[in-house]
């Protein structure tokens, strides 16, 4: 009789505990909801891309594996022979370096022209610049002069490893205290001098500048009042774009990589420039050909390429 009633006060016991539980559900359901209302549209479609993404994290996993072990079956297929030379391929080295005679210098000179967030930009164009010439097929002789101000700032505090770069020279120098006059050639696309061909015995200047277009024209007036050659990129005789010519350190940069590597200008600029530029390539015929790049994506299937041949506009 007694086990009788403890087991009936214990029901309701339990009907009270699933209750707060239910209750406790719904509370929780309801200010998920009111926090998704007071989200803006972008946020929510924020959280529920982030969302996917953690649901599918497994999935993610399982495929990595499947293909990892789609692989060791194919090499372990392969007769003995093919399997050591494909080892001993792996083992070389992708590609010899031949490192350039030629010098960049990212003028870092404006550092008072800019606000905080656009010198954290530069920052990381130069970062990019440095990676990019890092693994170059002919890496150039890279120069980042007048550091200080902000710019050296946000590098010690978020770039504390940018003290130990390896193949790069930093100074809080002007790089007129650097090079001599005569080997500078400052690269600004307000010049009326167009570029064709590099000098691998000069020093092109790189405006370390992030204005969104607040000081048209400055590298190029800055050039002028210290009496050194100027010149721009041969962009239009190649490309037409959207936007202003006006381009990022690090695609400056890239360009002139790309085209120590290629030969060719042409391919230098469509294997550099951004999409959103929309950039086309100039023919001689007076048409020009939309290039699309491949963007990456997280998904299996290859992204795709377009082309377009449009009438140029006069």
């Amino acid at each position: 009789m007694a086990a009788e009633n403890v087991k009936s006060e214990a029901i309701p016991q339990q009907e009270k505990d699933n209750g707060d539980s239910e209750s406790s559900q719904r509370t929780v359901s309801s200010n998920r909801e009111a926090d998704d209302q007071s989200l803006s549209k972008r946020q929510r479609k924020k959280l529920q891309k982030q969302q996917k993404w953690e649901e599918e994290r497994e999935l993610r996993k399982q495929k990595r594996k499947d293909r990892k072990q789609q692989r060791r079956l194919e090499r372990n297929s392969q007769p003995e022979e093919e399997r050591g030379e494909a080892q001993s391929f792996r083992k070389r080295p992708r590609r010899d370096v031949t490192p350039s005679t030629l010098r960049l210098v990212v003028d870092c000179s404006f550092d008072s022209l800019m606000l905080l967030k656009d010198v954290g930009k530069l920052h990381r164009q130069i970062q990019r610049s440095y990676a990019e010439n890092r693994r170059a097929l002919h890496p150039v002789q890279f120069y980042v002069t007048s550091l200080g101000g902000q710019l050296k700032q946000i590098m010690d505090e978020k770039d504390k490893g940018w003290v130990n770069w390896k193949d790069i020279t930093i100074e809080s120098e002007h790089y007129k205290d650097i090079v001599a006059n005569e080997e500078l050639v400052y690269l600004t696309s307000d010049s009326p001098n167009v570029l064709d061909e590099l000098d691998p015995e000069k020093a092109y200047v790189i405006g370390g500048l992030v204005d969104h277009n607040h000081h048209k024209g400055i590298t190029f007036e800055k050039a002028k009042e210290l009496g050194i050659d100027h010149a721009q990129l041969p962009l239009s005789s190649f490309v037409k774009m959207n936007s202003r010519k006006v381009l990022a350190v690090n695609h400056v940069f890239e360009i002139i990589l790309a085209y120590l590597e290629k030969g060719s200008w042409k391919e230098a600029f469509f294997t550099v420039l951004p999409q959103r530029k929309g950039a086309v390539a100039v023919e001689k015929d007076g048409t020009y050909t939309q290039e699309k790049e491949a963007e990456d994506s997280d998904s299996d299937s290859d992204p795709d390429t377009q082309h377009r041949t449009e009438k140029a506009q006069t």
